[in-house]
């Protein structure tokens, strides 16, 4: 049974998510501060975390980043909060998606059922070393990319930046993570780079550079590989 931990204060959104996720064979336990939920979390070990930001103890910014000390646990950051700052706060701390409030439930489902199939999907994690989309392969251990049954030549950096992306299907990735992970180099001021690297990217792997069915742009906070 996939177990879901719930960290929220408003005890009628709890009620409301308990049952459906309950009507839906889902086991859950249900936090109402940042410290139970750090708490339970160690515990029980959930399959995934539904996660409120506006905790009466603490931000849930700092209990991502106090899960992500320790936990790869999917975090699912459900907020009132619609400013970009705030998603990539959350995002660069960890989280995995967020939602805004008022959310559908069948968009939750979704979403949550997208984040713990990730978890056994992602390449690393699986042991996986080729990547295969419908336009090209990627092989992960011989560091080679095949397009049209030829070789595609790429960069090291276009390479690196292809790998990070590629080895996380389906999350979003900010650009500040993308910037640190590729250049080290976390300012914003240096976008520009994701944005040259991502279009050459685009040139070289997908059929239509300008419609990109793999390589997601999210605007103001960063990128996607969808498989």
């Amino acid at each position: 049974m996939t177990r879901v931990l719930v960290v929220e204060d408003d005890p009628q959104l709890v009620r409301a998510l308990v049952i459906n996720l309950q009507a839906r064979h889902y086991g859950v336990d249900a936090a109402p501060d940042g410290a139970t939920a750090l708490r339970l979390a160690t515990a029980r070990q959930p399959d995934a975390v539904l996660l409120d930001l506006g905790l009466p103890d603490m931000d849930g910014v700092d209990v991502i980043k106090a899960l992500r000390g320790w936990s790869r646990v999917p975090v699912l950051v459900l907020s009132a909060r619609q400013a970009s700052d705030e998603k990539v706060a959350a995002l660069d701390a960890g989280a995995d998606d967020y939602i805004t409030k008022p959310f559908s439930i069948d968009e939750l489902l979704a979403r949550l059922r997208a984040a713990v199939r990730r978890t056994d999907d992602t390449p690393h994690a699986a042991g996986t070393v080729l990547v295969e989309t419908a336009d090209f392969t990627v092989d992960l251990i011989a560091k080679r990319v095949v397009r049209d049954g030829q070789d595609v030549r790429l960069t090291p950096t276009e390479w690196h930046l292809l790998e990070v992306l590629v080895t996380s299907p389906g999350r979003l990735i900010t650009q500040k993570h993308l910037l640190q992970e590729v250049w080290g180099v976390p300012q914003r001021s240096k976008t520009n780079y994701l944005r040259v690297y991502m279009a050459q990217l685009r040139r070289k792997l997908e059929t239509d550079p300008s419609h990109p069915r793999h390589l997601i742009t999210e605007p103001g906070m960063g990128y996607r590989f969808e498989g």
